[in-house]
């Protein structure tokens, strides 16, 4: 179920006013929001709540295991096997049609036969969010960071229907105190939380869908059909539309729980404005950037150690990140890219970086990373070098226009103004009178939707990752 749909504006609203009036009694909210967020994820697939039912099992077992065992060693091996089992489920759903087809063409090459099975497996929408956020329950468990949940207040944790299928990504060590107490309607931020759904429609609706139709679609799919000017179009055309649709949707998710009571961290703080690639990965996808630093980064050593030994924990981790996105070269070497350039920053720092004026580092940085996006956007590493290839084609600039100039122009722009006053801004917007608020959101919802094609919204990039 995709948030800016009918369907979605039916079923929030009678979840929220129920949730509002079970709040104060734990014991019919709790149930209750479980039963909901499976009903919203079972409109994707029923069978896909069964998975989801059965990491919820799997995980709360281990930690319940974690916790009553005896000394370190027996801890830290069953959270081994709590982990190992939840990346191998990933692994399967995601990456064995990847893995078999290229094994299978290797042993072609040779003519060698009796590859393994190439089976169809569908892929659950949102697993790689939820599998990772079981990873962090049990190893906050044996970390000490969380105490084992009720198995009731675990279903919440990982079903919870605003982060369930894109994030951001929770932990539960963030998550679970917040249920120990009930939730008081009186002291909900609604101010916050529909400013922000509003903002969430805007992006994802009236920037990055409109972007994706008239010229980042068309471009990437048949890139031999444009020269340079439509291509380096559509490469800032992407940057932006990326960041609409998936800043767009943690916005709308972080609204969501607001108005139901819940705070989520911060997933995105102006990724285009960063001076350096750590700053940038400090900005964009924040969940998931200090998720693969406190959960892969660190516990492969960190930058305790000589100067390759942290090169390569970099390079490990963001090739990792890479394919998280996805099962496709093109994923495993976008992590490598960004691995590189964190290295080559590393390398880099305190002989160049820090006297190179602000402006140029900018300019390189959002270059690169716009580089990048092209190698993730790519169907292919064939098209990838396609698309490379039509920056040496001179030719007309045909898809220039007025809204999509506007569109890229203001969203790259508002992330380069001083910090403060726009803070000050969205300070002054939330604290808007909630009726006042939720007129302009209806208003907004008209608006956008009349901007939507006849075959709906699209969903959500994240959706497939």
């Amino acid at each position: 179920m995709l948030f800016p749909t009918v369907e979605f504006a039916i079923f929030f609203p009678v979840v929220l006013a129920l949730s509002w009036l079970l709040m104060p009694r734990q014991k019919l909210w709790k149930p209750y929001i479980i039963i909901a967020s499976y009903v919203f994820y079972a409109a994707a697939n029923p069978k896909f709540c069964l998975l989801l039912a059965g990491i919820t099992l799997g995980n709360q077992a281990a930690a319940k295991l974690i916790a009553a065992a005896g000394n370190e060693r027996r801890r830290k091996w069953i959270t081994g096997v709590a982990v190992g089992l939840d990346l191998a489920l990933l692994g399967v759903f995601k990456y064995y049609a990847f893995f078999v087809q290229d094994w299978a063409d290797l042993l072609d090459s040779f003519h060698l036969g009796a590859p393994l099975p190439l089976l169809t497996i569908a892929l659950p929408i949102g697993v790689s969010f939820f599998v990772f956020q079981a990873i962090t329950y049990v190893v906050d468990v044996k970390r000490g960071d969380a105490e084992p949940a009720s198995t009731t207040d675990v279903a919440i944790y990982l079903s919870f229907f605003p982060h369930l299928v894109a994030g951001p990504i929770v932990r539960a060590s963030e998550f679970l105190p917040q249920l120990k107490a009930p939730r008081d309607p009186n002291k909900v931020a609604v101010g916050a939380g529909l400013a922000l759904v509003g903002l969430g429609i805007i992006k994802k609706v009236l920037i990055a869908d409109y972007l994706a139709r008239v010229l980042v679609d068309p471009v990437f799919a048949v890139p031999q059909a444009y020269a340079a000017p439509d291509a380096l179009l559509a490469a800032y055309g992407y940057a932006v539309q990326i960041y609409c649709d998936f800043s767009g949707y943690t916005d709308i998710a972080i609204g969501l729980a607001l108005l139901m009571g819940f705070i989520f961290p911060q997933n995105f703080n102006r990724p285009y404005r960063a001076t350096g690639f750590r700053d940038f990965w400090r900005r964009w996808h924040m969940t998931l950037s200090r998720f693969l630093r406190d959960y892969l980064y660190i516990p492969l050593g960190g930058s305790r150690g000589s100067r390759l030994f942290t090169y390569r924990n970099l390079m490990i981790t963001m090739i990792l990140g890479g394919l998280w996105h996805g099962a496709a070269w093109t994923f495993v070497l976008w992590g490598a890219f960004q691995g590189g350039a964190l290295v080559a920053e590393h390398a880099l720092d305190g002989r160049i970086g820090r006297r190179t004026p602000t402006w140029l580092r900018w300019f390189f940085t959002f270059n690169l990373v716009t580089f990048a996006w092209i190698l993730f956007r790519s169907q292919s590493l064939g098209l990838f070098w396609d698309y490379l290839g039509r920056f040496l084609v001179s030719g007309p600039a045909t898809l220039y226009t007025l809204p999509v100039i506007l569109a890229i122009v203001v969203v790259i722009g508002v992330q380069l103004l001083p910090e403060k006053p726009m803070e000050r801004l969205q300070v002054r917007l939330e604290q808007l009178n909630p009726a006042l608020l939720a007129v302009m959101l209806a208003a907004t919802i008209l608006v956008v939707g009349a901007t939507v094609p006849s075959q709906g919204v699209p969903p959500f990039i994240y959706f497939q990752f």
